[in-house]
């Protein structure tokens, strides 16, 4: 926050490792976390006492609170529409975690109340913020890259893997009809298309199911009991995406997607090829990308006062210091808290941007049922 700038209050609604996640970056970002809202009222307190904040019986206590000028949610997707729409009705600046609703019906609906409302809302693509992607971007705004040619990549992670991992994102009802799409593929979308300008217009996709049953989620959570200790149930959504892409320019592309590929954690991953060079970027190791020529190849380590004016903005640490996902968030929530404070930060991702990939999401659903190009 600049200085004079209002301290901020903010409500944390969702306790998971998520929640956390937002409520370090609020911090950091100058704000006072004032409550948080967890799936039981017992869980509010635990949480409450960990943070040192105070503890929220319902969601309209939330919104009744005068301190909370942001409300960050962080709660499984059937609660994102209601959550949000309330927030930004209450006068509430929103950061809300995507995919924005469990349809695109709702997805249009938050759009628009954000829009109408005149307030912040953001949701966290937060891989724009990695130093490099920024400086990737800006070497294709100058045309470094030529034309394109082929746009492809993957985004692998295995905490799926074992056939007794559960939770709610794998039913429909609380996660929405996708889930490894709609949980990383999404971040594999919207970030390539803004490093590379262009937008997916069509896609062909397959769906598979490596798990065909799981233990049912126990406990209780924001939409209500999630299953009975012991009890095995149906998987309805995919454990792997296989897509091929196409831009409004004719560019083709594609993209594997899983949440089952042993030993892959986190790794998103691309390579955009033009026709003057290619670039490839490694969320695992974003401390340096791959410059592709056809007279030589090069690597770039991000460094600070090197680069781009968003790559030197985003590196705070020398090289060989690195910088990772943690910073990427820190610089998002800065960058919202920014924008409330009136400021108009580069690359901010809102939820004109979480439409376009829930447009993006519902369009991959159709496709895998149809087996057969689609339009977004």
């Amino acid at each position: 926050m600049s200085p004079g700038t209002t301290r901020r209050g903010a409500a944390i609604v969702g306790a998971g490792m998520i929640g956390a996640v937002h409520r370090r970056s609020a911090l950091l970002a100058g704000a006072e976390v004032v409550g948080v809202l967890a799936s039981s009222p017992q869980r509010s307190l635990e949480k409450a006492g960990e943070w040192r904040v105070g503890a929220y019986a319902s969601f309209d206590e939330v919104l009744a609170d005068d301190r909370v000028d942001v409300v960050h949610i962080c709660t499984p997707n059937a609660t994102h529409a209601p959550f949000a729409e309330a927030a930004l009705a209450a006068g509430k600046h929103v950061i809300c975690e995507k995919p924005l609703g469990m349809t695109l019906d709702e997805a249009e609906r938050m759009a628009a109340a954000a829009e109408s409302s005149g307030l912040v809302a953001a949701v966290p693509f937060v891989y724009r913020y990695h130093p490099l992607v920024r400086e990737l971007r800006a070497r294709r705004q100058a045309g470094e890259f030529g034309d394109w040619h082929l746009l492809h990549g993957s985004y692998l992670q295995d905490w799926m893997l074992d056939p007794d991992a559960s939770g709610w994102r794998v039913d429909p009802e609380k996660g929405g009809a996708s889930r490894a799409f709609a949980d990383i593929g999404s971040h594999w979308c919207d970030l390539v298309q803004w490093v590379s300008g262009e937008t997916f217009t069509d896609v062909l996709a397959e769906f598979s199911i490596a798990v065909p049953t799981r233990p049912a989620a126990g406990g209780a959570s924001f939409t209500g009991p999630t299953g009975n200790a012991g009890e095995r149930v149906e998987v309805r959504t995919e454990d792997t995406a296989a897509l091929l892409l196409r831009t409004a320019t004719g560019v083709l592309g594609s993209a594997t997607i899983s949440q089952v590929a042993a030993g892959r954690k986190n790794r998103l991953w691309f390579e955009l090829d033009g026709s003057r060079g290619s670039a490839v970027f490694d969320q695992e190791n974003p401390e340096r990308v791959w410059l592709g020529g056809a007279e030589g190849n090069r690597e770039l380590v991000r460094d600070i006062g090197t680069g781009s004016a968003e790559q030197q903005r985003l590196s705070t640490l020398p090289a060989g210091h690195a910088q990772g996902y943690a910073d990427c968030f820190d610089a998002f929530v800065a960058d919202t808290y920014a924008a409330i404070d009136g400021e108009n930060p580069e690359g901010l991702p809102t939820f004109s941007d979480g439409l376009r990939s829930a447009r993006l999401i519902d369009a991959v659903v159709r496709a895998a049922g149809n087996r057969d190009w689609t339009k977004v």
